[in-house]
């Protein structure tokens, strides 16, 4: 498709298409730090930074895998990463800053 390349990944309607799919993941890939402040509910942390031994978390490399960030940048980072070590299912939604559902701290 000739227009992919000018979509812009929007994270409200991947939460929806995540919380829609049965045994999918909401990966945040931002820092420790920045999760604790806000992410969405359902969620798991594993920064871009240590991602690569996301086998333990995620063994079943079909899983779908819904990836976000901040603002995008390391969820692309991270879904390129996860499609070299054999993931099957990644979708990059983009960054929790243009996320208008709720938030969780902690």
């Amino acid at each position: 498709m000739l227009f992919s390349f000018f979509h812009k990944n929007d994270i409200n309607s991947g939460v929806e298409e995540f919380r829609n799919t049965a045994g999918a993941v909401l990966l945040d890939v931002r820092t420790q730090d920045e999760y604790n402040e806000r992410h969405i509910e359902g969620s798991i942390n594993i920064p871009l930074d240590v991602l690569h031994g996301i086998e333990i978390k995620i063994p079943d490399k079909s899983t779908p895998v819904y990836v976000h960030c901040l603002s995008g940048g390391r969820s692309a980072r991270a879904a390129a990463l996860l499609r070299s070590l054999g993931y099957t299912d990644i979708k990059d939604i983009g960054g929790i800053g243009s996320y208008k559902g709720k938030t969780v701290k902690g």
